[in-house]
C-alpha cells in the first residue's frame, strides 16, 4: 500500500510547474480531503460544486468591511481552494475524470473571482477614493472590469498555457493538456446537436485555445516547426533541443505560478484585513490595482521571454533539417 508521501508525489503534475506553497501546504492537506472523502465514496464533482459555494460565500464576506466577515472570507476561500486541490488529485489518483468535472474545475475559479470582485466593489463603491473627496461610484466597477477581464483572464490562460507547454516537453502528450483550436473545433463540428452539453463546451473550449495561440505567434511556428523534425528525425536527435527548450522555459514557472491563484489569493487577504483595519484607506483598491500594475508586468515579460525562447528554437531546428 502506498505511503501518504508517495501518494502526494503521485498527485503532482511535475516539480517543475507545482509552486512551493502548494507543495507543501495546498497540496498536503488536499490530499487529507482527498483520502476522506474517497473513503466515503463523494465524486470529485460534488467537492467542485461545493468549492464554487465556498469561493461565493467568500467573496460575499469580502463585500463587508469588518474584520471578522473579512477572516470568515479568507477561511472560505482557502477551504474552496482545499477542495479545488482535492478534486484534481482525487481525479488524478482514481481515473474518476468527466467531461463535466473538466468544465467545473475550470468554472469554479471564475466564479470565485467573479463573486470577489463583485464583493469588493460593492464594498468600495460608497467610499471616497484615497487622499480625495471622490467617490469610488462606478468607477470601481470600472476598475474591476479591466482588473478581472482585461487582465486577470488574459494572465492566468496564457499562464496555463505556458505550462500544459512545458509538461508537453517534459512528460509528453499524455502527461500535458496542451490542446489545439484545431482539433477541438473538429470534435464541437463532429458532435451531433443531442450531445449539445459536449458541444457548447468544445465550442467554447475550442475558443479558449485560438485566444492562446493567437498571442504565440513564436511558440506556433516553433511547434510547426518541431511536429515536422519529429517526422523526419529520430528522438536521439532531438533530445538536445528538447532539452535546451526545457531549459529555457523552467526559469518562466514561477511567473506562470505567480499569474495564477496563490498571488492573488494572499494579495485579497492582506488588502481586505487591512481595509477593515483602517476604514479601508489601505483596502480591497489594492487588489486591482495589483491586478493591473503588477501581473501585467510580470505576463509582458513571461510572453516576452517565452517568444524569444521559441524564436531561438526554431532556428535550431531549421539548422537541424538543413
Amino acid at each position: 500500500m502506498a505511503t501518504f508521501k508517495e501518494l502526494l508525489q503521485a498527485s503532482f503534475k511535475s516539480e517543475d510547474t507545482e509552486e512551493w506553497l502548494d507543495v507543501h501546504f495546498t497540496r498536503p492537506i488536499g490530499l487529507v480531503f482527498t483520502l476522506m472523502w474517497n473513503k466515503m465514496g463523494v465524486h470529485p464533482n460534488a467537492i467542485t460544486i461545493l468549492s464554487i459555494f465556498l469561493g461565493a460565500g467568500a467573496g460575499w464576506m469580502f463585500a463587508q468591511t469588518d474584520l471578522q466577515h473579512n477572516l470568515m472570507g479568507v477561511a472560505l476561500l482557502m477551504l474552496a481552494n482545499f477542495c479545488d486541490s482535492t478534486d484534481g488529485q482525487m481525479a488524478r489518483l482514481t481515473g474518476k475524470k468527466t467531461l463535466l468535472g473538466r468544465v467545473l474545475d475550470g468554472f469554479s475559479g471564475d466564479v470565485w473571482f467573479f463573486c470577489i470582485y463583485v464583493g469588493i466593489a460593492t464594498r468600495l463603491m460608497g467610499q471616497t477614493i484615497p487622499g480625495t473627496d471622490i467617490a469610488w461610484s462606478f468607477w470601481i466597477w470600472a476598475l474591476a472590469f479591466i482588473a478581472g477581464v482585461l487582465c486577470h483572464s488574459p494572465q492566468s490562460s496564457l499562464a496555463d498555457y505556458y505550462r500544459q507547454i512545458h509538461l508537453f516537453f517534459l512528460k509528453g502528450k499524455s502527461g500535458s493538456e496542451l490542446d489545439n483550436y484545431v482539433q477541438q473545433r473538429a470534435k464541437f463540428e463532429s458532435l451531433p446537436m443531442k450531445n449539445w452539453f459536449e458541444k457548447l463546451y468544445y465550442y467554447f473550449y475550442a475558443n479558449y485555445c485560438k485566444s492562446q495561440e493567437k498571442r504565440t505567434a513564436a511558440f506556433q511556428s516553433f511547434f510547426e516547426a518541431w511536429n515536422k523534425a519529429c517526422l523526419k528525425h529520430n528522438k536521439e536527435q532531438l533530445e538536445p533541443i528538447r532539452q535546451e527548450f526545457l531549459k529555457g522555459s523552467r526559469p518562466l514557472m514561477p511567473f506562470t505560478n505567480l499569474l495564477t491563484f496563490n498571488s492573488r489569493a494572499i494579495t485579497i487577504y492582506l488588502a481586505c484585513i487591512a481595509g477593515s483595519l483602517t476604514n479601508d484607506v489601505v483596502g480591497p483598491w489594492i487588489f486591482f490595482f495589483f491586478e493591473i500594475v503588477v501581473l501585467n508586468i510580470l505576463y509582458i515579460c513571461m510572453h516576452k521571454r517565452h517568444e524569444t525562447l521559441c524564436q531561438q528554437m526554431t532556428k535550431k531546428l531549421a539548422a537541424l533539417n538543413a
